[in-house]
């Protein structure tokens, strides 16, 4: 609903305090109005640079003309079915297109989401379900969504976690290798390793969840060799490796998938294409 009267930053933002509550966040009291490409104008004409990108989802920038176009001509033939109810091949399409860039030799399937949480949590039901096995291992400064579920498998506590708890049962959290806090490969294995012996038997697993890149954590990037000896393990004791590249996003990182540069095929990958969230490139076993 559109008002017609003068808008400012200012009112804008006092309506929205009364209408929205605060767990909402906002890290700018900015209200855009328009954007072109990679910036983006204010209600009061200011313009800025948007190094921000929806929260590094809008790969194409504002209002790229191919996709602007390609919306126009969808409108014009029908809006939403769900999917689930009555299918369209443009889901299919796209759905075959992400396979064959999926890493792995090997048959892929994918769907499509709203959210990076949604993603993260229909992955680890598809491990259990699969598996029959109910725990999951995370790392330390790892962060994979607000739902209770995804919280508790976010490594860090202040400012996601604080208050929300009981966390869902059989998460444990191993050190992800980080040069900068003396964390070596070495040492992230041997803690996975510790938690299979002190905390949770192997065949209890479902699922290991790690990030090729961290976003929340720091943007701390996992070595090759740590991937690779962690999907070693995960072959040894029969649970799926799920890789979380909600934040590592579509080609942001050189290649389509941050997995692809270390020669690394998960079981399960959650990517992001431009806002939409798709968790599941999977590996031979789940359906």
């Amino acid at each position: 609903m559109q008002h017609q009267t003068e808008q400012t930053n200012a009112a804008l933002m006092a309506r929205r305090r009364a209408a929205i509550p605060r767990g909402v966040g906002q890290s700018h009291e900015v209200f855009i109005a328009r954007g072109v490409n990679a910036e983006v104008w204010d209600v009061e004409g200011k313009r800025y640079i948007d190094f921000a990108g929806g929260i590094a989802v809008l790969n194409t920038g504002h209002c790229r003309p191919e996709i602007m176009q390609a919306v126009k001509e969808q409108i014009d033939l029908y809006t939403h079915t769900c999917f689930q109810v009555l299918a369209y091949e443009p889901y299919v399409e796209l759905a075959e297109r992400i396979n064959a860039l999926a890493p792995g030799n090997f048959a892929k399937k994918t769907m499509f989401l709203t959210t990076g949480a949604e993603a993260v949590e229909n992955a680890i039901k598809i491990a259990r379900s699969y598996t029959k096995r109910s725990a999951v291992i995370a790392f330390t400064s790892g962060y994979h969504g607000r739902t209770l579920l995804t919280l508790g498998l976010t490594g860090k506590v202040a400012p996601y976690k604080t208050g929300f708890g009981p966390f869902p049962a059989e998460i444990f959290h191993a050190q992800f290798p980080n040069a900068a806090q003396g964390i070596s490969s070495d040492d992230a294995i041997a803690s996975v390793e510790s938690i299979l012996k002190n905390d949770v038997e192997a065949s209890r697993v479902a699922a290991i969840i790690v990030e090729p890149v961290q976003g929340e954590g720091g943007f701390n990037v996992a070595p090759f060799d740590f991937l690779q000896r962690l999907r070693a393990l995960c072959d040894q004791h029969g649970i799926l490796m799920i890789a979380d590249e909600i934040q590592t996003g579509a080609g942001r990182t050189g290649t389509w998938f941050a997995m692809e540069q270390s020669g690394v095929a998960p079981d399960m990958i959650h990517g992001q294409i431009d806002g939409g969230r798709l968790p599941a490139v999977r590996r031979g076993g789940p359906r």
